[in-house]
This record gives structure tokens, C-alpha cells and sequence, in this order.
């Protein structure tokens, strides 16, 4: 049974068949010992996060994966989840905080929290409904948050199993400090931009005569400087090495060593060490066992430390240190340069290393199995060079800084004793300590969120209980996810599943570019380029949105948003609803042809024709290169080829086929027309349905009543008894010659109403009988009054344009078409284009490295071609050498 859809098509239709998706359960399953699992976690969403395009191609490329196994018959679950996101929520709350004269130290932690968990009820669940517009297909039912308490379980239970181990520890080291969010940030959350900054020189004095000179891009660190460092070969200071330079501005005697990490290139070749304020000052300084002396608070102004410049901020204490020291006559010169600024990537600030008592992972021996994975095999990384950037990080990964100084988050499960400072780590504080106190007090730090996302794809199917859910779905097959987040996320994820499970968490890593604007710009507030996803699917719909971004990209590059896209999508759409218009209304329920399985119809009348068998065989060979492009995750190049057939072979050549034995109802055809049509039309859905759920959906409930939804339709297999090649050859010969009666008649300006008579000459009796048994087709698709099928030329005495196909030649009567230069010029266009042809062909077969190298079908595949190009070109020689005198009235039909 069938059923009629709109006349036109809208994007408005959405809403309502997600709603009874979700009405369904149909994005839902369970353990199933008899199906294979197929499983994706869906990165969780931050809670202060707003849907962006970066979101929309990354949750899109999910989602086909899904579709495309779950048609496949995979017991698929896809688990969405979203993020506490501790940074970017507590600055939300906070800056919300400020309107009312308020900050955090002023309601306490607790009332603190609570504000929090308030914030994320009102607004943490915003992104998961806009992820709903975009039509994710993901198990609603098992969405997860990184606070949930069993998650928080897997955290806690994480860290005390890594300290136990002694890979968790607590110690004094440079940090990544951002004075703004006033909390540690990890090295990969430390964005290093070019930037234009300025080398300072000056000197100090030396003890006993003389001046060392140096240069800094920070002079506000001066005050922090333990020593002035010289490279061991430098021959230029052998007369300063073990003397002491004094640091004139505050009197701090210091000494002149050696070392080998000094460039003698780079300044003066003289560098001041400051250990607490810079990462490699702080490496030399550990190797000399220079003092340690911070010189800043935690908000960026100068401390005690500093002396005289005590409470000034670092840019005004640069200022005032730099007169200090031209008064002084200390000061040499300033240059401009380009370098590098580590700024914090969540708020823009510029970070700075200061020394602090911070919580570490050691990462020697957890990063050796994720390296190794690697290495074996086993973990597969979609494109290759990311998996050089992924073993880089690990080969060259320092340990990593967990704690963090905020409120909202996993807090720390260490405990100190009020009376001895004794520290005890556990889910709970102890009873009493072994000196006797009964006193506890909790860390006040937070752990990094990452901490907590490494552990996702095991915390949310129940980790560390025993569940059916992670004996089943774990390890998941794939990760899809940006580029950005390798080291944040992908590689936290690898080493902590192999440490707690004993398993990687993945398969395989697919990681994709990121949508840039049309200028190939990065999209920014700054360039006020951005593109706002939601308004996109308010004007086009998800489906438009979703198949511009995937069809034609490779998904390792990055992806350029051209608007004209998006109305190239809507367009595909539009026809796509149309043929299935047309489709609908040409199908009876009564007749033979309406059913739409293979083996529906019944007798002579059911057997396809050979057009019939030219489009089945197409869309068999489709659905293979698609569900092989997929499998190998190059998304884009499926959707083109699916796109493709649909519009070009289904949409603008099956269906005009057709017509003529749709419209003869006495046709004996029809049925196996319509069986065809209507059976193609379906392939077409399911082939398109992972990239346009929806259109795909309503469609195919339209069409049959048999299955409630497409999605769990059987994905189109491929089956040798159903390719045709002979009669994809002879349909191929007939898209040729229209292709040619149209090009001539565009080129003669003849309008289409215009018909004119058509013959067709081929010494080849198998050409000349197909033509003959579709010649009801080719005289429609041709635009022609009458059609001619013969032998050879006799009797055409008049003048008449030639086509020349393979096999056959076309002739088109030229006093219907006008214009004989045009002609003239046509002809040697297409001698210029055969003539092509044939050298490419002949300068192949000519290569010896390809005769040896290449399978002898290619070869005489290739041979093949030349000989069919060669008589082409024959053929159009021919009628440009008659002058075109062609002829012109045939004397047989």
C-alpha cells in the first residue's frame, strides 16, 4: 500500500519524525548475544556549549556511521553524554556572579556548587536538544554527564588506583598558570600564537669591573633571575664564567655559569635565568640547584618578592623596570621580532609558568602501552599523519598536572590531617590518622576535566561495576572526532583504558578538518565569519545542512561553508521529492508492478527490459562502491557517488526512460517498469538515508507499509545476479546518442518543441536491434518526429549532422537544424577531443613499464578503447572530408 506525499517539499517535516523516532525507541538497544555490537561514544558536549558547524560535521559523520550499520544489521549504540566542562561553566557562573557584587569567596564553595548544579539544569541541556534538530540518531536513554555519580565513582576510583601505584603524586613544579581563571592549565591547553613582541637588552654589572649583556622578551622577570647563563663553548665570556653579576635594581648577587642549553645565536648569547617564571630556566636551574623565587601572584601582580614593584601588574612593572634600568644606564636597545605566546585557549589570557604544589600523573609508564597499540597496529588512526602527530605526543609527553584551583568539578580525594599534615587518598576521609588525629580536611583542588573524559568510554557503560553493558559494547569501534583534541582527549583515553581495562577503548581513530568559511578562514569572532547551524536548519533543514557538509570532502581536510552549496543540497532534496511524486503517482496498489520486492509481479509482464536491467545494475554496483567507501570512512566520496546516481542515472535518465511505457497503459512492460522504478527508488532512499535521514524517512513510509522505518531496513547488498554489463554497455550507447542529438541541437539553437527526423546507421546487428527495441524511448528522449534504424546510408541523399557513437552513427537532417558553420565547428571540436583520445591511448599501450607492470584484462582493456577511438575519429574524418554534403531523407524505418 502506498500513499501521497506534499506536493512540494519542506524541511519543515523534520520535527515531526524525530519526534516519533523518539516516540519509537528506536535509537534504543540492548546486549545482544546474537547480533554484533557496533558502538560509537559521542564526544560529550560541554554544558556551556551552543551548537556551532564544527559540531554539526563531526555529530553528522557519527550518525552515518550508525545508520549505515545499523541498516547493516548491527546492534548499534551510539552514547551521547555531555561534559561538566569545569573552566568555561565556574567562569559562566562567576562572570553571572559579578552582576549581583558577588564572587565565589563570598557565598563559600557549597553555595557556590549549588548555583552550579542549578546553571547546569537551566542550561547544560540546551546543546543535547539542538543536537536532536541535526537528527542524531543516539541512544537518548543512556545519555550520560562526567558528574553523574556513577562516573564521579570511576574517577575516584581511578585516582586511587594510580596513586597506589605511585603514578599519582603531589609536588612543587612549573606550571601552566592562567592569571585570569586564576587555576593550572595542562600543556595542551596552552594555544601558542605569533605574535609581534619586543627583545629587551641590558646589562648587569660584574663584580670586580665590567658588564655581561643579555637579552629577555620579559623584563619583569628580572627580579626573579637566580643567574645569567652562558653557553660552555662561547669563548666570548670565558673571563666572566664563576664571577657574580649583580641584578642593580633590587641588589641580588647572582651567578655567570655555564650551559649547554644556551643558543650562543640568540641575543647577546648571554640568557638571565629565572626558575621560577620559565620552563627551560627551570630545567637549568634544577641542574645547578639555583634558588627558586616567584615573583608574581596568582592574579598577575608582582609579590613581596619583587621589592619596590610590589602590587604592580607585569605590564606595568616591565614599564617601570625598563626607566629604572635607562637610569641607571643599563639599558641597551629594544627590538622588534615575531614570537611565540602561550596564551590560554579557553579565555585568551597570557599564561604564565609559575611554580606551584600541584597533583601529577607520571606518564613514562602509562604512555608505553598506548605507544605500543599504536605501533602493533591494533589501535588503527584515520588519517595516517595523525597518527605520527599521536605517537609523537607520546614519545615526547611530560607528566601531567591534574589538579586545578577551582570548585566545580571532581574533587580531589586526598585528605589531610589537621594535626601532622599527613595525606590520605581513598573515597572517604579515614577515621583517624596514625598520630592520633581525628581531623581531616579535603584538597581544595578540582581534577583536570580530562581526567574525567579519559575515562568515558568505559565510566559510562558502568565502569567500575561489572555490567552487561561494558562486557558487551566495549571497546567501542571508532572515535570520531577533531583534530584539536588528539592529545586532550584521544590519547588520555587510549593510555586510561589500557591501565583500568586492559583493553584499548577504540578500534580505530577517525579524525576530520575543520569547517572553515568560504575564504578558506578559519571561522572567529574576530572575523565575525561564523556560521550559526541552527539558522541554517530553521532556513534549509538538517538534511541540506548535513549533506553539503559531507558530500565531495575528503573528511582529513578541512571543509570550506559556501552558502551556494547549502542551495545546491536543497535542490538535490527537491528533486529527490519530486521523483518519488512521480513515482507515487504512477504506482497502483492492483497492479503486478506495485510491490516492492524483487519477486513482485507475476509472468512475462514482470520480466525487466533492457533499460530496466541497466538501472538494477547500476544500483547494484552503486551500493557496493558506497558501502565500501563508507567502510573505508571516506564519507564525502560516498555521498558524491550516491548523490550522483540519484540525480544523474535514477532521476534524469531511468525515469525519463520510462515515461513512454508508464503512460501506455496497454504497455505489457509497465509492471516491470514500475516494479523497477519503484524498487530503485529504494535503493535510492537507503543508499542516502545515512546522510538524509529524514526525507529518506518520510519517503520510504510513503512507499510501502511493510517496515515502520527505513532505518532498520536492510542496507542494499551487492549481488553478481544482478549486474548487467551487457545491457549497461547498449543503455550506455543510448545515453550517448542523446547526449549527442541534444549537444547538436543546443549547438543550432533548435528549441526543444523543435522535432526533426533521426536516423541511426550501425553495420552491427546487436546495436541496430537494441535501438530498434527501445526506439519508442529514443525517439522521445530525442525529440524526434520520426526515427530511422538501419544498415548503412542507402538512400539518405540529403544534407545531415553526424553523431558518432560507439558503434553507430546518428544523422540529423541539417535543413531542420540550420547553420552549417556551426556544424563545421562542432565536428572539429569533437575530432580534436577523439584525436586526444586516441594519442593518450596509443601513448599507453606505447609505455613498456606499463605493458609489463599492468593485468592483461587492463591491457586489452586499453586496447580496446584505441581501436573503438580510432574508428570515431574515422568516422567524424569522413564527414568533415565530404564537406558536409551528408544525406539526408532515409528510405527505411
Amino acid at each position: 500500500m502506498t500513499k501521497q506525499i506534499e506536493k512540494t517539499y519542506s524541511p519543515q517535516i523534520e520535527g515531526a519524525i524525530y519526534k516519533r523516532w523518539l516516540e519509537k525507541r528506536y535509537f534504543h538497544v540492548e546486549p545482544d548475544a546474537s547480533r554484533r555490537p557496533y558502538t560509537i561514544m559521542m564526544p560529550p558536549a560541554n554544558i556551556t556549549g551552543k551548537l556551532h558547524v564544527g559540531h554539526a560535521l563531526t555529530f553528522a559523520i557519527q550518525d552515518i556511521l550508525i545508520r549505515f550499520k545499523r541498516m547493516q544489521g548491527y546492534n548499534t549504540l551510539w552514547l551521547p553524554g555531555t561534559d561538566h566542562a569545569s573552566i568555561s561553566t565556574e567562569v559562566k557562573i562567576a562572570d553571572a556572579m559579578k552582576e549581583e557584587g558577588l564572587t565565589k569567596r563570598d557565598i563559600g564553595r557549597e553555595a557556590f556548587l549549588e548555583r552550579a548544579w542549578k546553571w547546569r539544569g537551566e542550561y547544560g541541556g540546551i546543546i543535547v536538544q539542538q543536537l536532536k534538530l541535526l537528527g542524531v540518531s543516539c541512544d537518548w536513554d543512556r545519555e550520560r554527564f562526567t558528574m553523574d555519580e556513577g562516573l564521579s565513582n570511576a574517577v575516584y576510583e581511578t585516582f586511587i588506583h594510580l596513586y597506589n601505584k605511585g603514578w599519582i603524586y603531589r609536588a612543587e613544579r612549573l606550571i601552566n598558570w592562567c592569571p585570569k581563571c586564576q587555576t593550572t592549565i595542562s600543556d595542551a591547553e596552552v594555544e601558542h600564537e605569533e605574535m609581534d613582541g619586543s627583545l629587551y637588552y641590558f646589562k648587569y654589572p660584574v663584580e670586580g669591573g665590567g658588564f655581561i649583556e643579555f637579552a629577555t622578551t620579559r623584563p619583569e622577570t628580572i627580579l626573579g633571575d637566580t643567574a645569567v647563563a652562558v653557553n660552555p663553548d662561547d669563548e666570548r665570556f670565558r673571563n666572566v664564567v664563576g664571577k657574580t653579576a649583580v641584578i642593580p635594581n633590587i641588589g641580588r648577587r647572582i651567578p655567570i655559569i655555564m650551559d649547554v642549553y644556551v643558543d650562543k645565536a640568540f641575543g647577546t648569547g648571554a640568557v638571565k635565568i629565572t626558575p621560577a617564571h620559565d620552563p627551560n630556566d627551570y630545567e637549568v636551574g634544577s641542574r645547578h640547584s639555583l634558588p627558586i623565587i616567584n615573583v608574581m601572584n596568582d592574579d598577575g601582580t608582582m609579590n613581596a618578592a619583587a621589592g619596590p614593584y610590589a602590587g604592580q601588574t607585569r605590564e606595568k612593572c616591565r614599564e617601570n623596570i625598563i626607566s629604572d634600568f635607562k637610569r641607571r644606564g643599563l639599558y641597551i636597545k629594544t627590538e622588534t621580532i615575531r614570537h611565540a605566546v602561550g596564551t590560554h585557549e579557553r579565555c585568551d589570557s597570557v599564561v604564565e609558568p609559575l611554580i606551584k604544589m600541584q597533583w601529577f600523573v607520571k606518564m613514562a609508564d602509562l604512555a608505553k602501552p598506548a605507544l605500543d597499540v599504536y605501533n602493533s597496529g591494533k589501535l588503527k588512526i584515520v588519517p595516517a599523519r595523525a597518527g605520527k602527530v599521536y605517537a609523537h605526543w607520546l614519545e615526547n609527553i611530560r607528566d601531567w598536572c591534574i589538579s586545578r584551583q577551582l570548585w566545580w568539578g571532581h574533587r580531589i580525594p586526598a585528605y589531610y590531617c589537621e594535626a601532622c599534615g599527613e595525606i590520605f587518598v581513598g573515597a572517604q576521609a579515614p577515621e583517624i590518622c596514625v598520630c592520633g588525629g581525628a581531623r581531616f580536611k579535603q584538597d581544595e583542588d578540582v581534577l583536570d576535566t580530562w581526567f574525567s573524559s579519559a575515562l568515558w568510554p568505559f565510566s559510562t557503560l558502568g565502569w567500575p561495576e561489572k555490567t552487561r553493558e561494558l562486557d558487551y559494547f566495549y571497546p567501542s569501534d571508532v572515535l570520531v572526532t577533531g583534530y584539536d583534541i588528539l592529545f586532550f582527549w584521544v590519547i588520555r583515553m587510549v593510555f586510561s583504558g589500557l591501565e583500568m581495562i586492559g583493553e584499548i577503548p577504540f578500534h580505530d581513530v577517525l579524525f576530520h578538518g575543520i569547517v572553515r568559511d568560504a575564504l578558506g578562514r578559519k571561522m572567529s569572532k574576530s572575523l565575525n565569519n561564523g556560521v550559526d547551524p541552527l539558522r541554517v536548519i530553521e532556513d534549509f533543514g538538517a538534511d541540506a545542512l548535513r549533506l553539503m557538509l559531507v558530500t565531495g570532502n575528503s573528511l582529513d581536510n578541512d571543509t570550506r561553508f559556501y552558502c551556494e552549496r547549502l542551495e545546491t543540497s536543497r535542490n538535490f532534496l527537491n528533486k529527490l521529492w519530486n521523483a518519488a511524486r512521480f513515482v507515487l503517482m504512477n504506482l497502483d496498489a492492483d497492479e503486478p508492478g506495485a510491490g516492492s520486492g524483487p519477486s513482485a509481479g507475476s509472468g512475462p509482464s514482470a520480466e525487466p527490459d533492457v533499460m530496466d536491467k541497466w538501472i538494477i545494475s547500476r544500483a547494484n554496483r552503486v551500493s557496493r562502491d558506497v558501502t565500501q567507501r563508507i567502510d573505508s570512512y571516506d564519507m564525502g566520496m560516498a555521498a558524491q557517488m550516491a548523490y550522483d546516481f540519484v540525480w544523474d542515472e535514477f532521476c534524469d535518465w531511468y525515469v525519463e526512460m520510462v515515461k513512454p511505457r508508464l503512460y501506455d497503459k496497454g504497455d505489457p512492460t509497465r509492471p516491470a517498469a514500475l516494479r523497477t522504478l519503484k524498487g530503485t527508488l529504494i535503493v535510492c532512499l537507503k543508499l542516502l538515508h545515512p546522510f538524509v535521514p529524514f526525507i529518506t524517512e518520510e519517503i520510504f513510509a510513503a512507499l510501502q507499509d511493510k517496515e515502520e522505518t527505513i532505518m532498520y531496513s536492510a542496507w542494499p547488498a551487492y549481488s553478481e545476479a544482478c549486474d548487467y554489463p551487457e545491457e549497461e554497455q547498449m543503455v550506455e550507447r543510448l545515453k550517448s546518442a542523446i547526449k549527442g542529438i541534444r549537444a547538436v541541437r543546443l549547438d543550432m539553437s533548435a528549441p526543444p518543441s523543435q522535432k526533426i527526423s533521426v536516423v541511426l546507421v550501425s553495420p552491427d546487428n546487436a546495436v541496430r536491434g537494441f535501438f530498434t527495441s527501445v526506439q519508442r524511448t529514443f525517439a522521445v528522449l530525442a525529440g524526434a518526429r520520426e526515427t530511422f534504424i538501419q544498415a548503412d546510408k542507402t538512400g539518405v541523399n540529403g544534407n545531415a549532422v553526424p553523431v558518432v557513437i560507439d558503434g553507430a552513427t546518428v544523422y540529423l537532417p541539417l535543413d531542420e537544424l540550420a547553420d552549417r558553420e556551426k556544424e563545421k565547428e562542432r565536428l572539429n571540436r569533437e575530432k580534436k577531443k577523439l584525436s586526444a583520445e586516441v594519442e593518450r591511448a596509443r601513448r599507453k599501450l606505447a609505455n613498456e613499464g606499463f605493458v609489463k607492470k599492468a593485468p592483461p584484462q587492463i591491457i586489452a582493456e586499453e586496447r580496446a578503447k584505441l581501436e573503438k577511438y580510432r574508428k570515431m575519429l574515422a568516422d567524424v574524418e569522413e564527414q568533415i572530408g565530404s564537406g558536409y554534403n551528408y544525406l539526408h531523407a532515409p528510405n527505411n524505418k
